[in-house]
């Protein structure tokens, strides 16, 4: 990735973000720390001046004029001298004596604490210099003025405004830094997913998102990417191969229908044989129409169009009279159809699509289970909540192969040549997933058991029968 992009990713803008929310928090609190400090040594050079003046006056109290001078004379040469400013000035701001060659023209007309800039003479060259000072009027029209040079104030300030300028600037120039460096690191994920969705939507659908190990975002991002592409394989696997079945079991009928038509019109006219030939015309049709059905009612119980129209149904009613429009033909095959209820069984459902379903799990049964055998519909009330199940002494169905059954168009029987779409169990287990049930295939030693467990139901309303 060139750092021209890198510096256009919102990474590094979000980078940016915070670290000027950093330098800007850095700056207020190095900003206070620097005014507190200054402050205090501003009160320290007060309270410095005011103890020196306030010496001086009780020195002047009890001494005079004389007294005052002799003490000033001395500080002006003893340790402090660098440090402290004294003059005395008469009447007309003549100097007396002190450390100060003139009474500082600031301070001729004020009173109170006053900074200003002062000449001092250090070695051959004179520097100026912020001297804090205060006036005081003495008696017989002489003036005490008591300063302190602020140098070590000026060193502070300087060096601490130093200081923090480099803070700030190193501060900016890692975060600088630390944002590309994020921004690099980020991108080279990102631009692997986007190679890898590139070469996806180019048609390879082989490729998958690499997975380094680390167990962090991206990986997880990578994951989820991962499973969803091998979804979407596995769909695509199943939609070329419903498509298929669609093709073989659309083909088969189409091609007895069109023999049929083509063989009637060239035999010799005859009207007997022309209504023997529309009516398998028209019972070809209905077997087709009847594929379609079954389609659009999968799809209309995977859409959940029919959710909100699932009421409490007493499902002993409903069975029995699926049960009756199927007796019949299961006797008319030798096969003996019981149905058994314990106790009273209740489910939010949508009556016509569980009857579909109920009716084509019998049809299975029937379609599949040998002369003579036995075909059981059973309901059942239990804590896990209701419970429809079909058994038959059929050949029943392998283990590896039950969750493939539920799949459209899929049919055991590789020649399939036996009536049927493979559509039912498909439909029963469209209609389990919109009623939150659970569809479970089984072995019923001989023949196979199908279950759909309902979800518990806490309404107390009457359930519909």
């Amino acid at each position: 990735m060139s750092p021209r992009n890198a510096l256009r990713t919102t990474t590094f803008r979000l980078a940016l973000a915070y670290l000027a929310i950093f330098v800007a928090s850095s700056a207020t609190l190095l900003g206070f720390i620097y005014w507190a400090t200054s402050g205090a040594i501003d009160r320290e050079s007060e309270q410095i001046i005011e103890a020196e003046l306030t010496g001086l006056r009780e020195q002047y109290r009890q001494w005079g004029i004389v007294g005052l001078v002799r003490v000033i004379e001395e500080r002006s040469k003893g340790d402090r001298a660098d440090e402290m400013r004294y003059i005395v000035v008469g009447p007309r701001f003549e100097r007396v004596t002190g450390n100060l060659s003139v009474w500082p023209p600031e301070l001729r007309d004020r009173r109170g604490l006053v900074e200003f800039p002062l000449s001092v003479r250090v070695g051959d060259r004179s520097e100026k210099r912020q001297t804090m000072a205060m006036a005081f009027d003495l008696p017989n029209g002489f003036r005490l003025l008591v300063g302190r040079d602020t140098k070590e104030r000026s060193e502070f300030r300087e060096r601490v405004i130093g200081a923090i300028a480099w803070s700030l600037a190193l501060t900016l120039a890692f975060g600088l830094m630390g944002g590309y460096w994020v921004s690099r690191h980020l991108m080279r994920r990102v631009d692997a997913i986007n190679r890898t969705s590139g070469e996806i939507r180019a048609g390879d659908l082989q490729q998958r998102v690499p997975v380094t190990g680390k167990g962090d975002e991206f990986d997880q991002l990578a994951l989820n990417l991962n499973a969803m592409l091998d979804q979407i394989e596995r769909l695509m696997g199943g939609m070329r191969q419903v498509t298929n079945n669609i093709a073989h079991d659309m083909r088969t009928p189409l091609n007895r229908l069109r023999a049929r038509l083509e063989v009637t019109l060239i035999e010799k006219p005859d009207e007997a044989r022309y209504r023997e030939a529309i009516q398998e015309t028209i019972d070809e049709a209905d077997r087709l129409i009847a594929t379609f059905n079954a389609m659009l009612s999968i799809a209309e119980a995977e859409s959940g169009s029919k959710a909100e129209s699932l009421a409490r149904t007493e499902l002993a009613p409903l069975v029995d009279h699926v049960a009756e429009l199927y007796e019949p033909l299961a006797e008319e095959k030798g096969l003996t159809l019981t149905v058994a209820h314990a106790g009273v069984a209740v489910a939010r459902a949508d009556r016509h699509l569980m009857s579909q379903a109920v009716a084509n799990l019998l049809d299975n049964a029937i379609k599949y289970a040998p002369a003579p055998g036995a075909i059981t519909v059973r309901t059942a009330d239990t804590p896990l909540g209701a419970e429809i199940t079909v058994t038959d002494t059929g050949p029943g169905i392998p283990p590896e192969s039950r969750e493939a059954v539920l799949a459209r168009f899929v049919r055991l029987e590789q020649s399939r040549s036996t009536p049927g779409n493979g559509l039912g169990l498909s439909l029963v287990q469209a209609v389990a997933k919109m009623h939150g049930a659970e569809l479970t295939l089984a072995d019923n030693a001989p023949g196979l058991a199908v279950t759909l467990r309902f979800p518990p139901i806490r309404d107390a309303r009457p359930p519909a029968k």
